[in-house]
């Protein structure tokens, strides 16, 4: 029987089709997983040291949703309580999302509209200052897992949903309406994912971000053995400084990811580098390591 050559344009409209469906499929909620995140959701916003904030968050809601919501946050009208709150998205796509990004917002929610929101105080880690604790240096230099760059884009949004030690079953801003948007802004080459294999092949840790000019945003990281998601959190950081990244902006304060150089800056400077290394320069996708774990360590 002689080969049937099958037209280009045929076999990418059904690989895009192919991931369309596998998308529908990995990107979904059953009613119970909702219903559980919206319990979930619920205690969180009341919980004492966030609860004082609530009254303040559902008027400006409310406000907010009467003129129509927002479609692009303003810097200049955001409010103090809660934190830097800045409207409910109206419309949110990936354009809004960039456009929100250059000014210092992200989507954010775990129940109800997506909400948009900056920080009185970011986490950034300029490049050059990352520090790799010696402990973990020592694991990289001997480990047989492998990290890669947008090999499993969407598999890794969806791990950084599920749950991990530390939070709640079912709490998670994570929705797929959020999976959705970033799995579009990567197929738009805006969002990249960082990967950390076993030895076996098997997806073990990772994580995802928004490239937006020269800075960029990390919004999320899951691990399922020790250290893989540092692993490939450091080789991320590594990448974007010798790409001429300015900085990785990880939103709020936590001990990991201060223990790698990460420091608080004032949102008046955040919003001045995003000024001015916020527009051009972003480093085409997909993404590929090019140095690895043993090399980055040392």
């Amino acid at each position: 029987m002689a080969n049937v050559e099958i037209p280009a344009p045929l076999m990418a409209g059904a690989r895009a089709h192919n991931r369309a469906d596998e998308r529908t499929r990995l990107f979904r909620e059953t009613p119970s997983q909702t219903a559980r995140r919206w319990i979930m959701g619920t205690a969180y916003a009341c919980h004492p040291k966030r609860a004082a904030d609530l009254p303040f968050l559902l008027w400006h809601m409310a406000s907010d949703l009467a003129r129509g919501g927002t479609v692009v946050p303003d810097p200049a009208h955001t409010y103090p309580r809660p934190d830097t709150f800045a409207g409910i998205a109206r419309g949110i796509c990936p354009e809004t999302i960039l456009a929100a990004a250059r000014g210092g917002f992200f989507p954010w929610c775990h129940v109800g509209p997506l909400k948009w929101w900056t920080r009185a105080q970011r986490m950034v880690l300029f490049s050059g200052e990352q520090h790799i604790p010696k402990r973990l240096g020592r694991e990289m230099r001997k480990t047989t897992r492998r990290v890669t760059f947008d090999q499993a884009f969407d598999e890794v949004i969806k791990a950084c949903a599920g749950h991990r030690p530390g939070r709640p079953p079912g709490l998670t801003w994570i929705t797929p309406q959020i999976m959705r948007l970033y799995a579009q802004l990567f197929d738009q080459g805006h969002a990249h994912s960082f990967e950390v294999w076993s030895a076996d092949g098997r997806l073990i840790g990772g994580g995802y971000g928004l490239s937006v000019g020269r800075v960029f945003f990390g919004e999320s990281q899951f691990s399922l053995e020790s250290n893989t998601s540092k692993m490939g959190f450091v080789t991320l950081n590594h990448h974007l400084a010798k790409w001429g990244y300015v900085l990785n902006d990880g939103k709020d304060y936590t001990a990991v990811i201060e223990s790698t150089g990460f420091r608080p800056i004032p949102r008046s400077e955040f919003e001045a580098i995003l000024a001015e290394h916020g527009h051009g320069g972003d480093k085409p996708g997909p993404w590929v390591v090019e140095d690895d774990l043993a090399t980055i360590a040392s």
